[in-house]
């Protein structure tokens, strides 16, 4: 089995960096205050022996101190004489919404005469708000070795971003200072749609064509003849090929799969609603992470895909085509496309798409729902589409508006307004969800299908829909 990669999920390569050396200063660490604090038994054993001033023990303790602190810019110099090579590495391209993996390259070619080993310890300057799954990496360097810490980050928005360097903390040699400073090692990259999770997709895909799950397939059925097998206990016997069986002298079944070369047209709103953020992303960012998975399926599936986006009018329609390498033009169309605060015109939308394309196709539409009132507008554009298209309507559900509805409260609360306020709370998001309950119905009632799932993981469930509806011959 080969796996086909994506067509935008280039091969890792090195990051243009460049390296810019800053200055050092000093901070103190919990060891130098402990001696520092240390000195003061000075004057108060002094204090305690007879014939010996109290003045004479805070002058033994000023040259303690003066003595302590010369040490510690001794071990300071010391400290700066590690010598580091730092090299960020990751994918050219990251994937919006995803934890993406960063490596820190550290060669220490050198470090101070006699000393083992030192703590460093790093903390990322990211782009603004950007995520990252550890606040900061820490490691022990040793002279004339290398030193490799990964991390995730999690990039909320798509585009061109670089990062601005990181700051270091080395611990000196006899640990009473540390030595901090800033590097300024740039790394430029670009943030896609979910490239991850396109490749894990085609991973799964290839698998179901090459027969890694054929029992799915075979459960699912189609209506195209794909091969013959042998026959195995618990297969349809309906599914015997008679004349095979005959000429082969043993009994063989016929392994059928979905039609090809049908239509498929996504639609993906990116007006006001697509706005809001949800789980960390922008309900349009994961209607495009969707839109991209489902076609790759039609296309991985041998159908034609189109795609729409559209807000109070359509602002790019791609035709629909077959072959791997319509992706690739997908991809490029999209990439840079943003939601905006407009009212999405729902029918009109609909109404070009039904004077510009009359075969059956499967329309699917990726937009958020309010309720039946607010979202009038969407239901009975989505009407409209039947008999001749079979319409799909795909929302977007926020998991906090779940969790909140099915957050089991305290009997015993605290403050009896915290058990109000928590109490409103919920009541709102169940009438938020019973509002969605019965706009969908309407939409059902309509022949409209529907899928309401959590933003976060609507592309693996929109996929299975998908290849679903093309096993049951629905398209």
């Amino acid at each position: 089995m080969t796996a086909v990669a994506t067509p935008s999920a280039p091969a890792p390569v090195r990051p243009p960096q460049r390296r810019i050396p800053s200055t050092s200063w000093l901070v103190p660490t919990t060891r130098l205050y402990w001696l520092l604090l240390l000195g003061l038994l000075i004057p108060l054993l002094t204090a305690l022996v007879p014939k010996i001033g109290v003045g004479l023990g805070w002058g033994l303790l000023l040259l303690y101190d003066l003595l302590l602190l010369a040490i510690a810019i001794v071990d300071f110099r010391r400290a700066k004489a590690w010598q580091f090579q730092l090299r960020r590495e990751c994918e050219p391209r990251l994937s919006i919404g995803r934890d993406n993996l960063i490596r820190l390259q550290i060669a220490v070619p050198a470090g101070p005469k006699g000393v083992k080993s030192a703590q460093l310890n790093l903390r990322e300057y990211l782009p603004q708000d950007w995520r990252l799954d550890r606040s900061e990496l820490e490691g022990i360097i040793k002279p004339q070795t290398s030193l490799e810490l990964t991390y995730h980050v999690f990039p909320p928005r798509r585009g061109k971003f670089a990062w601005q360097g990181l700051d270091l903390r080395l611990q000196s040699p006899w640990g009473l200072v540390w030595r901090c400073w800033h590097e300024t090692v740039v790394t430029e990259v670009e943030v896609y749609p979910d490239l991850i999770g396109l490749r894990s997709l085609s991973v799964r895909l290839s698998l179901e064509s090459a027969g890694s799950l054929r029992r799915r397939r075979q459960t699912l059925g189609g209506t195209e003849f794909s091969e013959l097998r042998d026959y195995s206990l618990g297969d349809d016997l309906r599914l015997l090929d008679w004349k095979a069986t005959a000429r082969r002298g043993r009994p063989l079944i016929r392994l059928m799969e979905p039609e090809r070369d049908q239509p498929l047209i996504i639609l993906l709103d990116r007006g006001r609603l697509m706005t809001a953020t949800v789980a960390g992303l922008k309900r349009f960012d994961w209607g495009l992470n969707a839109t991209l998975a489902l076609a790759m399926a039609g296309l991985r599936r041998g159908d034609r895909v189109g795609v729409c986006i559209f807000d109070h009018q359509i602002q790019t329609w791609i035709a629909p085509q077959s072959g791997q390498s319509h992706l690739s033009r997908i991809m490029g169309q999209v990439y840079q496309v943003e939601p905006v605060l407009t009212e999405s015109d729902y029918i009109g939308t609909v109404s070009t798409l039904l004077s510009q394309y009359t075969r059956r196709a499967l329309v699917v539409l990726l937009t958020d729902i309010v309720d039946a009132t607010a979202s009038a507008e969407l239901l009975a554009a989505m009407g409209r589409l039947t008999p001749r298209f079979l319409p799909f309507c795909v929302a977007f559900r926020d998991p906090q508006v779940d969790a909140i509805a099915h957050r089991p409260l305290s009997l015993t609360p605290a403050h009896p307004d915290d058990q109000v306020q928590l109490l409103y709370e919920q009541a709102v998001a169940l009438d938020l969800i019973r509002q969605r309950n019965l706009a969908f119905a309407q939409l059902k009632q309509r022949g409209v299908l529907v899928l309401d799932a959590p933003a976060n993981a609507i592309s693996e469930q929109l996929v299975d829909r998908y290849l679903l509806l093309k096993a049951r011959n629905r398209i």
